[in-house]
């Protein structure tokens, strides 16, 4: 049986021909190439040449440097030097995976919100209603580091992938994000919104917010897991 390896999120599929879609990220079956295990650790031996012994040649002189290119490298201007260290930054994100890393706060806080929220209305404590907007304010400082590693993860990881999987998982951080502005500021505006008659629109947009992290962090389990 032949293995072909996913060239958008690398998942590796082992049949005579490759599917006619990743069951993981969704692309095509002609992002399938061919998956070639590293060969073993058995290499031929080299045996010693016959004028091993003899004496070589004493070293060349390294050419002088050239000046010319160290000026013109140090000439860059500082709009050059500025894109050359954030695709570095971007690539030391994704390389230590900076993006599961950073989800981990809005994804964890995100359900205990949901919950003081619900447990405010029913009981009509204002302490877990402030709880859960002090969490709520947590995660929207987090939001913004949680979309730029996750934008920077989909170019450079994955390829920019048109595919459905992709577009599901930003459509529900984008619902994540937007549910999340629209609880702050209306606490804000209405301290006393779980007494007012919108209290159930404002709990039906804390459960869509959670909902929706659910989805995304679902999606990315399975781009990371490959499942």
């Amino acid at each position: 049986m032949k293995k072909w390896q996913c060239s958008v999120c690398k998942y590796i599929h082992t049949g005579d021909e490759p599917p006619e879609k990743c069951p993981v990220c969704g692309v095509s079956g002609d992002k399938f190439v061919p998956f070639e295990e590293e060969a073993g650790t058995d290499t031929p031996k080299v045996e010693p040449d016959a004028d091993a012994n003899k004496t070589e040649p004493p070293p060349k002189e390294p050419p002088a440097p050239n000046h010319s290119e160290t000026s013109s490298a140090s000439g860059l201007g500082k709009s050059d030097r500025a894109v050359v260290y954030l695709k570095k930054a971007g690539d030391l994100m994704v390389k230590h995976h900076a993006h599961p890393m950073s989800v981990h706060l809005p994804n964890g806080v995100i359900p205990v919100v949901a919950i003081l929220i619900i447990l405010a209305w029913f009981s009509g404590s204002d302490l877990m209603l402030k709880a859960g907007f002090i969490n709520l304010v947590f995660v929207l400082i987090a939001l913004p580091l949680v979309g730029l590693t996750g934008v920077l993860e989909w170019k450079k990881k994955y390829n920019q992938a048109q595919t459905t999987v992709f577009k599901i998982k930003i459509c529900a951080a984008a619902v994540t994000a937007v549910c999340c502005i629209m609880s702050i500021i209306w606490y804000l505006v209405n301290p006393e919104v779980l007494g007012s008659s919108g209290a159930w629109l404002f709990v039906m947009i804390n459960l869509l917010m959670l909902v929706a992290a659910g989805v995304a962090g679902h999606i990315g389990g399975k781009l990371v897991f490959k499942e």
